[in-house]
């Protein structure tokens, strides 16, 4: 047996979160490998999860609770490990603490076994770019011909799993939102190397307030150790050095005018030299930055070039779920060649500049949504359309060589689709069919 295999055999635990074939169906199958009697418990209910209870339905050590949470089940257990996203006052949690019953999160007890096999841990965080960052630091390794592992925030993978992949002397890459955080900050651990790109407003429908937020962005820093290195974007270089890290932070220098990225926008640049800070730390050699991050071709659905049409550029831009995701995207094109796709779930976040840029636009095309029904009323030349499909339609209709067609939401994807997965795929799809 494995340290982390004993840490779980035999063990009675509560998963929260199943979802569907992805981190939470491989963390069960995980913990059910390694001998423990897991309790899969989730909101959805058996009809919504029946791929998922279908691809576990191999292990006898597995059961469920779906289309609701029993308050017993959290405390008739050995340990907890709770999903991204449950919320900050969930009872059920709440429960479990007060029987003085361990709560985990998956990404950190990763971190925690594999920082004790002797990995170097690699994580990013930030509102936005952070899923650039992660994918560039990983990319240029792989090319450089180190050994590393990317996890986190990963679409359809448990970074739980790798954990019998990896050995002394490879880097784990992580993603880190900041619910994958809280786990870090339970665990009182953090990355050996630390990025921070940014903080804006986001998700404020689920924290009370930016400093709440911040808070579980912190524990990327909290718990380092000398030796360990910190890098910031100047934006939020004061916040950071005001929260008093163990190690001091750094601004790393802007990449060389003379590196050619192949992705598009200003904002790349600066995530690039976040990327590039983090190799010099993880030891790589000049040229081979160079080489990774010149030959790096960007992250599905993060202001993504997909193809063009008829000499109209595509951008693939999903993933911008908050207006200052979809500023950022405005600000690397031509507004007045600019057909802009954007809206959907309200997430309560301020307007007013992306109002202000987006009515610039060459045209504008909201995907309905309560979001949506903020602006619509703001932006008269706007129409809403009821499906994507015929917001790329009317799109495309009216774009003419030389325009770009922008998909940047600015909004959650609730409502229209399963999650942003969904509307990504959606995307691609009808975009691939033209």
């Amino acid at each position: 047996m494995t340290p982390y295999s004993d840490f779980f055999k035999g063990k009675k635990i509560t998963l929260i979160g199943l979802g569907l074939l992805g981190r939470g169906v491989g963390d069960a199958e995980f913990l059910a490998e390694c001998g423990a009697e897991v309790l899969a418990t989730d909101l959805k209910s058996v009809e919504e999860l029946a791929p998922s209870v279908e691809y576990l339905k191999k292990y006898p050590n597995i059961s469920y609770h779906l289309g609701g949470h029993r308050t017993e089940d959290f405390t008739n257990c050995d340990m907890v490990i709770k999903a991204a996203g449950v919320p900050l006052d969930s009872p059920y949690i709440k429960a479990a603490k007060e029987k003085g019953i361990p709560i985990y999160m998956t990404g950190a007890l990763f971190a925690k076994f594999a920082q004790e096999k002797g990995v170097t841990i690699v994580g990013i965080t930030g509102t936005r770019g952070k899923s650039t960052i992660t994918h560039m630091i990983y990319h240029s390794l792989v090319r450089a011909g180190q050994k590393a592992i990317l996890g986190g925030n990963i679409r359809g993978r448990s970074t739980l799993a790798k954990i019998a992949e990896v050995e002394k002397g490879d880097i784990a890459v992580l993603e880190l939102d900041s619910w994958q955080l809280q786990g870090f900050g339970d665990l009182q651990i953090s990355p050996h190397i630390a990025v921070f790109s940014n903080l804006m407003p986001d998700h404020l429908n689920y924290y009370p307030d930016m400093h709440a937020y911040f808070s579980d962005k912190a524990y990327i820093f909290r718990n380092q150790r000398a030796g360990d290195s910190l890098f910031v974007e100047q934006g939020v270089a004061q916040l950071v050095a005001e929260s008093r890290p163990p190690v001091a932070s750094v601004v790393p220098p802007p990449i060389p005018a003379d590196w050619k990225l192949i992705i598009m926008g200003e904002h790349n640049r600066i995530n690039a030299s976040l990327a590039a800070a983090a190799l010099r730390a993880a030891g790589l050699s000049e040229e081979d930055i160079r080489s990774g991050i010149e030959s790096f071709e960007g992250v599905e659905g993060r202001f993504q070039f997909v193809r063009e049409v008829g000499g109209v550029r595509i951008i693939n831009d999903n993933n911008a779920t908050t207006p200052a995701a979809t500023l950022a995207a405005l600000a690397s094109v031509p507004l007045e060649k600019t057909i802009l796709i954007m809206g959907g779930s309200d997430k309560g976040l301020e307007l007013g500049e992306l109002i202000g840029k987006a009515s610039r636009c060459k045209e504008v095309i909201l995907l309905a949504g309560t979001g949506t029904d903020r602006i619509a009323s703001v932006l008269p030349r706007a129409m809403t359309e009821g499906t994507l499909e015929d917001a790329v339609r009317i799109a495309r209709d009216r774009a003419e060589a030389g325009d770009f067609l922008l998909f940047s939401p600015a909004f959650a994807s609730f409502g229209m689709f399963k999650n942003e997965y969904d509307r990504n795929d959606q995307f691609l799809k009808i975009i691939r069919a033209l």
